[in-house]
């Protein structure tokens, strides 16, 4: 299969995810109906950590197997083993110190301006400060980020098994990924949704194109060449990103007074999460 069709794999598997974003612009929806919806979005990108996490391990567990079988496979583990656990802590770190960065350029005390006409320090400060994204509008992004990341991994098994000459598997990857990404923009829209926030159009496109785009281009890399190091590392970092967010919205969660639809939406996130996974399971890819 030639590179621009098994790139309209990767489009077709990659632009289902803004099928779950317009729910971000559902008109005040109820508190509770809030509530449980950023709970299960909290489900799907748990499944997400535990389903890219299983992903890449693959390498190291194959890897472990043949140093069981012939003693030959122990530096390829250790390296996809390190490579691993660089991407978690480079995944979750990075974002809990950018958090932290935050959270300090909050907490300094803002300009004093002179009294008589505006600055234009006051001016600019003004604007600055308007223009500034909320913290649902951060933590969006940030989810998007991760996705993004998992979302690359994936089209590389997609175009690896386009550029084998495996069609029928890649066309049962891209269905199976396609409805399993439908998902993930739900998971998106969650913090804005839990928040009260109503994003524009123009918002949800672009976090789309964060979280569904890395699929179009790791088809095409995919497709070029293949390596398991490469698909460790985006593994890596999109479950250490993505693991980040699920504990701020269970932080987000624990805060309202109906817990019980904490657990309930984590179930039903959850459910959807391995249902879809199932249609990949199933067809045999």
């Amino acid at each position: 299969m030639g590179a621009t069709r098994t790139a309209i794999l990767g489009l077709i598997a990659g632009v289902t995810i803004l099928l779950g974003l317009p729910v971000g612009r559902i008109r005040r929806p109820m508190v509770g109906l809030r509530q449980f919806l950023n709970a299960a979005a909290t489900g799907v990108l748990v499944f997400l950590v535990w389903d890219v996490l299983s992903h890449a391990w693959e390498p190291v567990d194959g890897a472990l197997g043949r140093y069981h079988d012939d003693h030959s496979g122990l530096p390829a583990a250790v390296g996809y083993g390190a490579l691993l656990a660089a991407g978690l802590v480079v995944g979750l770190m990075s974002l809990a110190f950018y958090e932290r960065f935050l959270a300090a350029r909050r907490s300094r005390p803002a300009p004093r301006f002179g009294p008589g006409a505006m600055a234009a320090d006051e001016l600019a400060a003004s604007r600055s400060s308007q223009s500034a994204w909320s913290d649902a509008r951060r933590l969006a992004l940030m989810i998007a980020t991760g996705i993004g990341l998992h979302n690359f991994g994936e089209g590389l098994a997609i175009g690896g098994s386009a550029g084998r000459g495996e069609i029928a598997l890649a066309t049962l990857l891209v269905v199976g990924f396609a409805l399993h990404n439908a998902t993930e923009g739900f998971g998106i829209v969650a913090p804005l949704t839990a928040a009260g926030e109503r994003p524009g159009w123009g918002f949800l496109l672009a976090m789309g194109l964060i979280g569904g785009g890395p699929t179009v281009v790791g088809t095409v890399i995919g497709h070029q060449f293949t390596s398991d190091a490469l698909s460790v590392v985006f593994l890596a970092l999109a479950a250490g990103s993505i693991l980040y967010v699920v504990i701020q919205l269970i932080g987000v969660a624990l805060k309202n007074a109906h817990r019980i639809l904490l657990y309930w939406g984590l179930l039903a996130g959850l459910a959807a999460g391995f249902l879809t996974d199932a249609v990949v399971t199933a067809a045999g890819a």
